[in-house]
């Protein structure tokens, strides 16, 4: 192996010596040098982004790195961005919040970047056994971002859950893995492509390891009936670390769902499809119907990421050109009205937990007419309501779907859309109707955090601004989705 072919590898390289300085200097700096190393940690994802931009891009066409294990080309390098701004993001945001609760950040910033490194994994895999790797590398530091706060119950609670129910996924993912080893004698993607058109996949042990790879993959982007440890891991964990497990594991999974549905499984379509159609339809019902009894708002968006996994499986059901490009779209788009909502629930959220409750934003309007603007902005970008980006990310997925002829899974997606309008519209009912000095309310106060502010800030006007002109993102999306090995 010549050093010619690890200049692509330099982001990860790059971002994983970053992780471990970030590390080390938080035992000196201690719980006093949370900004400065936030600071750092961001400013060594935006390097890493230069990184992809200037050596992990391919020059002509997809190329194949470290032994068949990793490849480069356009789809990864859309994820691989999404997932350090999601990291940036999450990092800025976390900075006052992390103050407040009297927490150091060394550890903290070097977590997000480790899971980062295991996410540039996943969207970057070739091989079952390197995309199992990044996976891991990824769940093992969420698992302990999800218990931060290793004093609170909550946290603990939400942490253990996550990870005994993903211990116990990873090992159905790995057993799926084993059996079409087994079967193929290989985990290089494109040759269980190569294999699947070559024997027939009516091998009932094939067939079984697709079904338990999917299983596998359904917990990662947390789909029902794989989804029980999201609610109680989004309350539990701090609410950055709840912003970024909502918005980047979820992209990245969906990454390494289409490495291996798009590719290597795709002359096995009719054996997995069915089962995602399924999982895309209940995942929608359940979690859109779930969170309008939620009066928590982490455990509300907790159910309203499960529902919008349901909306982005449709993209992997379609199987087709338009449903690749706008599976991408509808990430990026989620990752930044998902975040941006979270970015208010963090400035209300002080040592007494205000910003918990949907009574919280009771008479915000009043009190911050721009920030209830801002909240006000992103529910109605979750919901699905022109003129947002969220409308735009739904119109493509409704689209891609009735051209693959299925017409029901679009009906339930947009009677589930109508369903969400009810809670999200719980928030600004709050925010704009009642007046919580009137009700004898003691509501929360907004907190003054400029970092948190300018990364809402970010996130308002790209929500608008890609949903009045789409057509960049659109271009960039089907760039991307053409890497796939079935365009």
């Amino acid at each position: 192996m010549t050093l010619a072919q690890f200049v692509p590898f330099l982001p990860e390289i790059f971002l994983a010596t970053a992780g471990f300085v970030v590390l080390l200097l938080g035992i000196p700096l201690g719980r006093g040098g949370v900004r400065p190393l936030a600071l750092f940690g961001a400013a060594s994802l935006g390097v890493t982004g230069i990184l992809v931009w200037m050596f992990g891009r391919p020059a002509e066409g997809p190329m194949v790195i470290l032994g068949d294990m990793l490849v480069i080309d356009q789809m990864a390098v859309f994820f691989k961005l999404l997932v350090l701004a999601a990291g940036m993001v999450a990092i800025f945001m976390a900075a006052g919040f992390l103050e407040r609760f009297g927490y150091g950040g060394g550890e903290f910033v070097s977590l997000i970047i480790f899971a980062t490194v295991g996410m540039f994994v996943m969207a970057s895999g070739a091989s079952l056994a390197s995309l199992y790797v990044g996976l891991e590398l990824m769940a093992l530091s969420v698992y302990v971002l999800v218990g931060y706060f290793k004093l609170e119950i909550k946290s603990n609670e939400g942490a253990v859950k996550y990870f005994v129910l993903g211990a116990a996924s990873s090992a159905i993912l790995l057993y799926g893995i084993s059996l079409i080893y087994g079967s193929l004698g290989t985990l290089d993607l494109h040759e269980i492509r190569e294999s699947l058109i070559a024997v027939p996949t009516a091998n009932p042990m094939l067939v079984l390891g697709m079904v338990l790879v999917s299983f596998g993959m359904l917990f990662k982007v947390a789909a029902v009936p794989f989804h029980v440890w999201t609610p109680d891991a989004y309350e539990g964990a701090p609410t950055p670390v709840t912003a970024f497990i909502s918005v980047a594991p979820k992209a990245a999974a969906f990454a390494m769902f289409k490495r291996i549905f798009f590719d290597a499984f795709a002359p096995g379509v009719e054996h997995w499809r069915d089962v995602l159609w399924v999982a895309s339809a209940a995942t929608r019902i359940y979690g859109n119907v779930a969170a309008l009894t939620q009066d928590n708002v982490n455990r509300m968006l907790a159910y309203s990421s499960i529902a919008h996994a349901g909306y982005a499986l449709m993209g992997l059901v379609a199987f087709s050109e338009m449903g690749a490009w706008a599976l991408l779209m509808y990430m990026l788009i989620y990752a930044i009205m998902n975040l941006g909502a979270f970015g208010f629930v963090i400035l209300l959220e002080s040592k007494g937990y205000a910003g918990e409750k949907i009574v919280d934003y009771a008479g915000l309007a009043r009190r911050h007419p721009g920030a209830a603007l801002g909240m006000l902005i992103f529910m109605l970008a979750l919901a699905g309501i022109p003129p947002t980006a969220g409308f735009m990310g739904k119109l493509y997925l409704f689209a891609a779907a009735v051209e693959g002829g299925y017409v029901v899974l679009t009906v339930i997606a947009v009677i589930m859309s109508a369903v969400s309008l009810f809670y999200y519209f719980r928030i600004v009912e709050q925010m704009y109707l009642p007046d919580g000095d009137e009700e004898g309310l003691e509501p929360a106060e907004l907190l003054r955090d400029r970092w948190t502010e300018a990364m809402i800030a970010v996130c308002v006007v790209a929500t608008m601004l890609i949903g009045v002109w789409p057509r960049p993102i659109v271009g960039w999306a089907k760039s991307a989705a053409g890497a796939l090995g079935m365009m």
